[in-house]
Parts: C-alpha cells; sequence; structure tokens
C-alpha cells in the first residue's frame, strides 16, 4: 500500500511537472512573440 502510494504521489508530482514546463513554454513563446511584435514595430 505504501510503495502503490509512493507511485501515485510520484506520478502526481511528474504531471504537475509537465503542466509546470507547458505553462512556461507558452509565456516564453508569448514573450518572445512580443518582443518580435515589438522589434518589427518602428
Amino acid at each position: 500500500m505504501n510503495r502503490l502510494c509512493a507511485l501515485t504521489n510520484c506520478s502526481r508530482g511528474i504531471r504537475n511537472a509537465w503542466h509546470f514546463y507547458y505553462a512556461l513554454v507558452l509565456v516564453i513563446k508569448v514573450v518572445c512573440s512580443g518582443f518580435g511584435i515589438a522589434l518589427l514595430t518602428p
């Protein structure tokens, strides 16, 4: 039972890490596109 609990906790942590990673990539894309638009417009 303990092992199963640890396994589910681990998978939950991995899932949270993936959500954080995708959010981080999305923010970076938005910031980069914002910089690109700022650079293109005089």
